[in-house]
């Protein structure tokens, strides 16, 4: 179904990783699988992937991030690689060189902000996003807002989405669906 897309939200070794500089820790790894389910189901309906993941400059003190975090997902880091057989998956599809995958960095927790995300996905006629990733409270949040706040339909996977924040997790899954109308499945 070519108005949907698939997005994998900062699934990166230092938001997953037991060693990452901001990791979610085993409630990110378990993700892994599901995630992968999640890549394999868009493949088969012939769906966008868009892989947005946070890549910061080293010693950036202009990022309102650096005042707030740990430095992580320094732009060509081991930090800033994709996880887990998600990241091998995705890295395989680039190798192919699959069209319907697209990787985006991001500086900012919304995948829409300062990208070309809202445009890519309108010059595909995308309707629909199906999001994935970490942290269910920031990024994956955040992302969602401007998605919703830009008319698409989002559908959250509730299996694909982890936090590091204690109860950050359950806070942002009853605000995306009760606040901002975004289905959780």
């Amino acid at each position: 179904m070519h108005n949907n897309a698939l997005l994998v939200i900062d699934y990166s070794n230092d938001f997953v990783a037991d060693n990452g500089a901001l990791t979610c820790g085993a409630a990110g790894q378990a993700l892994d699988k599901h995630i992968v389910k999640q890549i394999e189901k868009a493949l088969f309906l012939d769906e966008f992937i868009f892989v947005c993941n946070d890549e910061h400059q080293e010693n950036d003190r202009y990022n309102p991030e650096a005042l707030l975090f740990p430095a992580h997902n320094i732009r060509g880091t081991w930090g800033a690689e994709l996880y887990g057989k998600t990241g091998e998956m995705i890295r395989e599809l680039q190798a192919e060189g699959h069209s319907r995958m697209i990787y985006l960095p991001k500086t900012r927790y919304s995948a829409f902000f300062a990208t070309p995300l809202d445009a890519m996905l309108r010059a595909r006629k995308v309707h629909h996003l199906t999001v994935t990733g970490v942290c269910t409270d920031i990024c994956v949040l955040h992302t969602v807002i401007d998605a919703i706040y830009n008319h698409y339909s989002v559908a959250v996977v509730e299996n694909c989405c982890a936090t590091c924040i204690p109860h950050g997790q359950e806070w942002a899954i009853a605000h995306m669906r009760d606040c901002l109308g975004a289905e959780i499945i």
